[in-house]
């Protein structure tokens, strides 16, 4: 042990003696653990925002969204086709996306888990002297459980609420701050519209990044208004009262946009199984398109999909990102040989000296591997220390998100010490092997 410990001493003397030298060697080392340190920090705050997003929209489901037509492009296929409007008009009505072809998907689709409609309107929400735009949902109680959300003060629906149409809300977290400005809502009344409704439930807040919003296409769910879905149609609007001279009249209208006939504006449907998602997104394609006489005024969108497509892409960017960390960390082993190699033959005559005091070759290769591991080592710990700083300036500046691990820096440490073994082994060889009578000869 004491060979050991002298040994250690004798290479860390070595590697101050010539700072200059040991830091320029630990360069290379000092870069690539940098570039492996901010790499797994991109790769998994990449990984964790995925789970986020996962969390926001809900494993396996199927968003379907009403689509309302142009008038340009509604007049340009009846031209296209050589039909009067009106006839055309006819001949396309659609009863748009309602409620009933929830129903109908629920007894259909076996895979089905949930589905939760929506009717989204904005509008001026008011309480006593204070008002403010927000969107007024009309929903089901599975919109809590697809979304994730749950109420934090008061309770959900109660069937009874969905059967005669009660007029109750509950409120997010943030509309009820602004509306109330420290009173409870609990109880109280606010107008959305023209119709009072009274508070019986405060969602938990959950704070979403505006990006994730618009890349999901979700809202804010902390700025809504949410009231049972029946008492939306009763009591704000049904928009499934519109029939066929209403889609006429409205494509004769000089407005592009043709008015919304859709009773919901979305749905989102959970399916038991990720297997399943995809054939049955083909399936409620079919059917619906059968329901509205084959005119597609809905898309279909499949985030998890989207969010795996992403997932893909970030794979591939953390490969690359791992490649060149895994040259910057070759170029600096080579640096550390051949450094070490010149250093052999600057300290010849050191290790002649050395020998003929009674070293043995074991000592030199211990001295000689130590000073390698060494200077992989502090070069390590600097580039740690540069890793998670670049990770925090690439998350401020890119808005990119990063998410520094222990073991990230664990295997950095463990692959600088394994590149001052290896790239050191064959430098403290060559300086063991040499002749002492030869060594000392030298100048």
């Amino acid at each position: 042990m004491e060979s050991v410990l002298l040994n250690f001493r004798l290479a860390i003397e070595g590697i101050f003696q010539n700072k200059l030298r040991s830091f320029l060697t630990a360069l290379g080392i000092i870069f690539g653990v940098a570039a492996v340190i901010a790499m797994l920090g991109i790769g998994s705050g990449a990984k964790q925002s995925i789970l986020e997003q996962l969390s926001l929209i809900g494993a396996n489901s199927i968003v379907v969204k009403a689509k309302v037509p142009t008038q340009q492009s509604m007049g340009d296929e009846s031209e296209s086709d050589g039909v009067d409007l009106d006839q055309d008009a006819l001949k396309g009505y659609t009863p748009g996306l309602s409620l009933d072809d929830m129903n109908a998907l629920r007894l259909i689709m076996p895979t089905t888990d949930k589905i939760s409609p929506e009717i989204v309107e904005e509008m001026i929400v008011i309480h006593d002297q204070s008002s403010q735009r927000a969107r007024c949902v009309g929903i089901t109680n599975d919109f809590f459980a697809i979304n994730n959300l749950d109420v934090e003060v008061g309770q959900q629906f109660h069937e009874k609420h969905f059967e005669i149409g009660s007029n109750v809300c509950i409120l997010g977290h943030a509309l009820a701050t602004k509306l109330f400005k420290g009173e409870n809502p609990m109880g109280q009344q606010v107008k959305c519209g023209n119709t009072w409704f009274k508070v019986i439930g405060l969602l938990k807040p959950r704070r979403i990044q505006k990006s994730k919003i618009e890349e999901l296409s979700i809202r804010d769910y902390n700025d809504d208004v949410y009231i049972p879905i029946q008492s939306f149609l009763l009591r704000v609007n049904n928009r499934k009262r519109i029939d066929e001279s209403d889609v006429i009249r409205g494509r004769q209208q000089g407005n592009d946009q043709l008015e919304n006939y859709h009773q919901i504006d979305r749905a989102v449907i959970r399916i038991t199984e990720p297997g399943y998602v995809e054939p049955s997104a083909e399936l409620i394609s079919r059917v619906l398109r059968r329901r509205h006489n084959d005119k597609i005024d809905f898309e279909i969108e499949v985030p998890e999909l989207l969010i795996k497509q992403q997932q893909q892409t970030q794979e591939t960017l953390n490969f690359v990102l791992a490649v060149i960390a895994g040259i910057s960390l070759l170029v600096g082993g080579i640096g550390i040989m051949n450094i070490m190699l010149a250093s052999v033959l600057e300290r010849i005559k050191e290790i002649g000296i050395r020998r003929s005091l009674g070293a043995r070759q074991r000592d030199v290769v211990l001295q000689f591997l130590f000073e390698a591991v060494a200077i992989s080592l502090i070069g390590g710990l600097l580039g740690v220390i540069l890793g998670i700083v670049s990770a925090r300036v690439i998350a401020s500046s890119a808005d990119i998100p990063t998410h520094i691990t222990w073991w990230s820096v664990a295997i950095s440490f463990v692959v600088a010490a394994g590149i001052g073994l290896i790239f050191g082994l064959l430098p403290a060889k060559r300086a063991s092997e040499l002749d002492p009578i030869t060594a000392l000869r030298s100048d």
